[in-house]
């Protein structure tokens, strides 16, 4: 059986450290790299940590059907995971998190209702906000923006299969190892 996970949960809640400490322990998991129209931040670099396109060329992608899914989010920025990659994976039998927010795990729950939905949640929401202001990669503006939709984001974790804690690290992408990789 194939296996593709749906990550989601609020900005700042550990979501991208919690699978990197995943795929440290299984480089074979294989994560989506998603689309952006926002300017790269320090250090990120084009086909890793995103593509990076223009407006016009988001545009494009959404009318030819090359998006799963796609949102609009903080400030205007849209981002979409692109189909076709994660369909290669997936037919190979490679193990496929998505890393997405919540408008894109709704839109892949209706195209792939086969996939696992998964809410990385924080302990509490004051840690959330800690972690958020700790990682000092947003303005004041764009952290209450962030914020806001992280309220709205906490309260849908409901819709989702399953939800982990982001209490530690270890803990959480040990949770993730064993719904996604059930048998090792």
């Amino acid at each position: 059986m194939n296996r593709l996970i749906v990550l989601a949960g609020p900005s700042g809640v550990g979501k991208g450290t919690v699978v990197r400490a995943l795929r440290d322990r299984h480089p074979e998991v294989w994560l989506s790299v998603s689309a952006t129209t926002r300017d790269p931040r320090p250090g990120e670099v084009e086909g890793k940590h995103y593509f990076f396109v223009s407006d016009d060329e988001f545009s494009r992608m959404i009318d030819e059907g090359e998006l799963l899914e796609w949102a609009t989010v903080f400030g205007g920025h849209r981002y979409g995971t692109p189909r076709g990659a994660v369909d290669s994976q997936l037919a190979d039998g490679v193990p496929c998190i998505l890393e997405i927010d919540l408008q894109g795990a709704r839109q892949v729950r209706e195209s792939m209702p086969e996939a696992l939905q998964v809410f990385i949640a924080p302990p509490s929401f004051e840690v959330l906000v800690d972690r958020l202001v700790g990682r000092g990669t947003e303005d004041e503006r764009e952290r209450e923006r962030r914020l806001a939709t992280a309220k709205d984001e906490l309260a849908a974790q409901d819709e989702f299969d399953e939800v982990i804690v982001n209490d530690n690290v270890i803990d959480a992408a040990g949770a993730l190892e064993r719904l996604l990789l059930p048998s090792r």
